[in-house]
């Protein structure tokens, strides 16, 4: 009878190790229960997209996604408010010292390779920028289009972001200026959407956005952008040509020929191995990555057929 009483606690303790509690106390699983994740605003209309899907497969999971900026995603993930958030950047090792000296040991995930683009309204002539040409207008070095082009009639450069504490802005700060401070004059609005409506809207607009924010949804081929804003080609050099500029296009996010090509990363810390790792599953593995490829980003384990594009500037 001890025996058996034994054996009896030993398969309990070893069912409740594969399973945890999830929202409402509901068994949570690799493929059940209910769980909020935290994705970088930049990256919404991807994730819409694969949790559509997700859902549609695994019908007993249910994922709500918090649209924050990056700097709330990784806090909801250090906090423990959620175990899985979708960004632009790896954890830092301060981030990563602050899980270990909790006993967890977090991961990051490459998913796919994203970019910053660059919108403008489409009556701009101005169709090239170089990095350089960027930076001096992010760091309020330029401020008027006359400093890009001498016969440009058109007036100081109002520069448009989604939000000051987004993976985009952390990745010009990072990336582009260098740890420079931007500029004050720069405008931060409260969304993608709000960033192509203003640039949509004003002559003088420069907006930084996400990539994943600029594809035309009626192009099944993904190779023509948003047709209410204009998207700068960027060049690495010195002088922008249209022989050196390049924009956004899958093609050139693969081969990095996009000077603001970025990585997109998964940052999960799910010791139990339940639903957030099921969702990561599925986000790497084959039917995750074809919605990625299909989205017009690059897909971290899938091949892309490279397209030659003729832009006309």
């Amino acid at each position: 009878m001890k025996s058996k009483l034994i054996l009896y606690l030993w398969c309990m303790c070893t069912f409740s190790a594969c399973t945890s509690s999830g929202k409402g106390g509901k068994e949570e699983t690799l493929y059940s229960g209910e769980i909020r994740i935290a994705v970088d605003e930049s990256f919404k209309p991807i994730m819409e997209e694969e949790l559509q899907v997700y859902h549609a497969l695994t019908p007993e999971a249910l994922i709500t996604p918090i649209y924050c900026s990056e700097v709330e995603a990784v806090n909801l993930l250090l906090k423990d408010s959620v175990r899985l958030a979708v960004t632009n950047r790896r954890l830092t090792e301060e981030e990563l010292i602050s899980f270990h000296t909790r006993k967890f040991f977090p991961e990051s995930i490459l998913m796919a390779l994203s970019g910053v683009a660059l919108i403008t309204h489409h009556s701009n002539p101005d169709s090239l920028i170089t990095i350089e040409e960027f930076r001096r207008i992010a760091t309020g070095e330029t401020t008027e289009w006359k400093g890009l082009n001498p016969d440009s009639k058109l007036g100081c450069i109002q520069v448009v972001f989604d939000n000051p504490n987004s993976g985009t802005v952390h990745y010009v700060i990072d990336s582009i200026c260098q740890g420079k401070p931007l500029s004050p004059s720069l405008k931060a609005l409260k969304s993608n959407e709000e960033v192509i409506d203003y640039v949509a809207t004003t002559p003088d607009a420069l907006g930084v956005i996400g990539a994943n924010w600029i594809g035309n949804k009626t192009d099944t081929t993904r190779l023509s952008f948003n047709q209410r804003v204009r998207v700068m080609s960027v060049s690495g050099n010195r002088k922008a040509t249209p022989e050196n500029s390049y924009r956004p296009y899958q093609a050139y996010l693969a081969l990095k020929k996009y000077p603001l090509t970025h990585e997109v990363y998964i940052l999960i810390n799910d010791p139990k191995g339940a639903l957030p790792t099921g969702l990561m599953t599925f986000l790497t593995r084959e039917r995750g990555q074809r919605i990625i490829l299909k989205s017009g980003l690059v897909p971290a384990t899938q091949p892309v057929r490279i397209v030659n594009v003729k832009d006309d500037f």
